[in-house]
């Protein structure tokens, strides 16, 4: 497959975690009575249901030592483990709706656009002729949103290595979901470093 612009989503998640959260497909308690300690562990906790203490949620761990960021919640909408990473969305009070893969917030409806829109029109416009456009990740559909606001585009092509995300954003995320309604789009769930092994140009 010939692509002429191809925009890759980079994923926190380390491959020795992924094998260790693969089996379990099991609902996660929403629970604050596990230790601190464990918030410097390293594989992250298989529950990242600790990250939620008095209603609030708190993005905190060894990625950035020595902070924090936290956000009151209004409701959680869904917690649950997928076959690759924990996954919670929740209403929060001053940003809206909140998506959060393994305790780190991957977008809030408040300001998803500043990072859809940069991750997408920049590489888009500086193409002299953009046709055929890849996503590797992005299963929110924020950057397929983006990209279809552009005529020249002809083709897109996005691989999400976890069908779950794609769902669960479809359902509690459409501002950014509806990204995939676009007739141009093509999903393919699978690895994707596997998926540019298969479709060198």
């Amino acid at each position: 497959m010939l692509i002429n612009c191809c925009l890759r989503l980079i994923s926190f998640l380390s491959l020795s975690h992924l094998a260790a959260v693969a089996s379990s497909s099991l609902s996660s308690p929403l629970s604050a009575s596990l230790p601190t300690s464990i918030m410097t562990e390293f594989p992250p906790p298989k529950d990242y249901s600790h990250l939620i203490i008095d209603g609030w949620f708190h993005e905190r761990g060894p990625l950035w030592p020595g902070q924090a960021f936290t956000l009151k919640i209004k409701e959680v909408l869904y917690h649950k483990k997928s076959q690759f990473q924990d996954v919670l969305v929740f209403d929060s009070e001053n940003y809206g709706k909140v998506f959060v893969l393994d305790g780190v917030i991957q977008c809030t409806e408040r300001d998803e656009c500043s990072y859809q829109e940069m991750m997408a029109h920049i590489p888009l416009y500086a193409h002299p002729n953009p046709q055929k456009v890849l996503v590797i990740g992005g299963g929110d559909g924020g950057v397929l949103r983006e990209i279809a606001k552009h005529p020249s585009v002809t083709e897109i092509v996005i691989c999400e290595l976890d069908a779950d995300v794609i769902s669960i954003s479809k359902k509690y995320l459409p501002f950014m979901a509806k990204g995939f309604d676009d007739p141009r789009v093509t999903v393919h769930v699978m690895d994707g470093a596997q998926f540019m092994k298969e479709n060198q140009a």
